[in-house]
């Protein structure tokens, strides 16, 4: 009875340090149609291509994709609650290249991803941003203001930054469907590929906070 009693306490004990280790993260990408997989079967967009990628390297994640095509990083705050669930443990934020698009102006842009920053931080869920540069189109000045902002408020929040979602990517017809805005299958492909080591380490970070 009091080995019965004895093994039934250490099992207990050690039952959060292996739920810990082996348990999956809780993740969500929040963004636009680059990560909804705008024209792609469901299967090859950007969050599930990325947690096959992870799954290979035995790394178990549960992925959500929240991502909403045409969003802005307004639309994006606005459904941030219902988007990134309880429990959630950390956020990749893919957002701001309808603002981009538009012309929005960077001031609307900048405020719309602090709140996001903040407001998740807030529920202690870890943040990592993914970059985005304006088009040609709208000027140096434009730009300058709007490619600022990711990594200024990566250095404000303390948050990982991927610098260009669509490096290597953008702007090679190749790797881009007829709009020349999507990415192909292909072009997921090399997204996830480059993105994983900035994934892998932010992950990792998020195991730290764990124990």
């Amino acid at each position: 009875m009091h080995i019965a009693v004895l093994m039934l306490a250490l099992m207990t004990m050690a039952h959060p340090a292996w739920a810990e280790a082996t348990r999956p993260v809780k993740l969500v990408v929040l963004g636009d149609s680059l990560s909804a997989g705008l024209g792609l079967p469901a299967r090859e967009a950007f969050p599930q291509k990325l947690q096959k990628a992870l799954q290979a390297k035995g790394i178990a994640v549960d992925m959500i994709n929240a991502g909403v095509s045409g969003d802005t990083t307004s639309g994006g705050r606005d459904r941030l609650d219902w988007s990134v669930p309880d429990g959630t443990e950390g956020v990749i934020v893919e957002l701001g290249a309808n603002d981009a698009m538009r012309g929005i102006d960077p001031a609307v842009t900048r405020a719309a991803l602090t709140d996001i920053i903040q407001r998740l931080k807030a529920r202690k869920i870890a943040v990592m941003l993914c970059g985005m540069l304006a088009p040609p189109n709208y000027g140096a000045d434009y730009a300058a203001r709007f490619n600022s902002i990711y990594p200024e408020l990566a250095k404000k929040y303390d948050v990982p930054l991927y610098p260009f979602f669509l490096d290597a990517v953008a702007a090679d017809a190749k790797l881009n469907q007829a709009d020349g805005i999507h990415p192909t299958a292909a072009g997921v492909d090399i997204i996830v590929d480059r993105i994983m080591p900035a994934v892998e380490a932010f992950l990792g970070t998020i195991a730290e906070q764990r124990r």
